[in-house]
């Protein structure tokens, strides 16, 4: 009986220093793990730099929210006038050599028109407003104001011009350019960094792209309606095309 105790013991304890021995592999490889923490945190070190990169061109291309918007009585006599207006204004757009598909409705609506009394402190319906709005592209950018011009003469006195915006019709062309000034820019900032901290500069471990292209808007007051007898200026001057990289050079 004692002899058969001492059998059943003795197994136990092997047992247990067999689990103990797997305990201590794991254990092992929890230390793999760290070691691969360390080699996360070693891709996180080096100098990291922003480069810029800027080329400067003239926008030719002009986007131009206008329409009309007219008042009456009822909700008919407004959408007429409203719509005589406004297919008028494109026949003048087409005259000056945009095209149709150049030409998109922006939005329509009607909406009452209330006068307020603060002596009764009550509303009394005076008519309707109908608006119809179009966004128009004008590619040649210098004929921007003529064209204008002449879309805001054909609507009358209804017409409403809301913004111009000029900006660069195909960006991406210069981007290559401007990628170039980036890069060049993000390995002088290196240099200069490893240069002054004592460091050995390596390669490229990371780069990372952004790229911005800010339009030019000018802004119209919605609520004024536009004089046909005016010349309206629009000069397109330059705007930039701006890409920014990110970079991690190694160190050592």
């Amino acid at each position: 009986m004692k002899k058969g105790l001492l059998i059943v013991i003795t197994v136990i304890s092997v047992v247990i220093l067999a689990l103990g021995a797997w305990g201590c592999g794991t254990s092992s490889t929890g230390g793999g793990v760290e070691s691969g923490s360390s080699v996360i945190n070693q891709q996180s070190t080096g100098i990291w730099v922003t480069g810029v990169g800027t080329v400067t061109v003239i926008p030719d291309l002009a986007i131009v929210s206008m329409g009309v918007q007219a008042q009456a009585s009822t909700v008919v006599d407004a959408q007429q006038q409203a719509a005589g207006s406004i297919t008028s204004i494109m026949a003048a757009l087409k005259t000056k050599g945009v095209a149709d598909k150049d030409i998109a409705t922006q939005g329509y609506s009607i909406t009452p028109v209330y006068s307020y009394n603060p002596t009764t402190g009550k509303q009394t319906l005076e008519g309707y407003t109908a608006a119809n709005t179009l966004t128009l592209k004008i590619r040649n950018v210098g004929n921007a104001g003529v064209v204008i011009d002449a879309a805001s003469a054909a609507g009358g006195n209804n017409s409403i011009v809301n913004s111009v915006t000029l900006k660069v019709d195909q960006p991406e062309q210069y981007n290559d350019a401007a990628r170039k000034a980036a890069v060049t820019d993000a390995a002088n900032r290196a240099k200069q960094l490893a240069n002054l901290t004592g460091v050995k500069l390596g390669r490229a471990t990371y780069i990372n792209e952004t790229l911005s292209n800010t339009p030019q808007t000018i802004s119209f007051d919605s609520g004024v309606k536009a004089a046909s007898s005016v010349t309206t200026p629009i000069s397109p001057g330059e705007t930039e095309i701006i890409l920014t990289i990110q970079v991690i050079y190694s160190i050592s």
